[in-house]
């Protein structure tokens, strides 16, 4: 019986010094986004991103960030596009490409003043959600549908405030094509959030 208390004792005292490093909220902000590869404009354009976040403390310096986000990422197609990959390709409305993705950044932060102050890294997984992925004619696709990146940035916390700027760089192809040229998402994503 007295194993059990103190069982329940640690476990509560666990779950409560747990709790009190944990912070959900919701965030939102601009998707500054380009696709790296031969064919595409190298200008960055502008999407947006929404979603949510989850903070959970890991001590006195370190923390855990995963997120979910909806992401859109927006390029345009050079004009020598359709030639380099010898008319396989639909006409593309304006040149303009939108891929939409469910992001999940799972992020280390380093509180490198206090609470005020985050420095992160981390991996990005991204899944393609939307249909603006079928340049190819018969209806076959161009993108492929994940994505994995890698993201680091800095954070400012102030009070239920959240403020954070990333850089993300693709690591994988995204080019469901073939080999001719490799595609990889590059993105600088601003954002501002609430700790609820």
């Amino acid at each position: 019986m007295k194993l059990k208390l103190l069982t329940l004792a640690a476990l509560l005292t666990f779950t409560q010094a747990a709790m009190a490093q944990f912070t959900a909220g919701i965030k939102g902000g601009a998707n500054i986004t380009k696709i790296e590869g031969k064919s595409f404009n190298q200008e960055f354009r502008y999407g947006y991103q929404l979603g949510g976040f989850a903070m959970i403390g890991l001590g006195e310096k370190f923390a855990l960030q995963p997120e979910v986000l909806y992401q859109q990422t927006q390029t345009k197609v050079e004009s020598d596009f359709e030639n380099v990959y010898q008319e396989a390709f639909r006409e593309v409305r304006d040149g303009n490409v939108k891929l939409n993705y469910l992001a999940i950044p799972i992020m280390l932060n380093y509180k490198f003043i206090g609470n005020f102050l985050s420095l992160q890294a981390g991996p990005q997984f991204g899944v393609l959600l939307n249909k603006d992925d079928n340049l190819l004619e018969n209806g076959k696709r161009a993108f492929k549908g994940g994505d994995f990146s890698m993201a680091a940035g800095a954070q400012i916390k102030l009070s239920k405030v959240v403020v954070s700027g990333r850089y993300v760089v693709g690591l994988n192809n995204i080019n469901d094509i073939g080999e001719q040229s490799k595609w990889r998402n590059e993105a600088i994503q601003l954002s501002v959030g609430l700790a609820l």
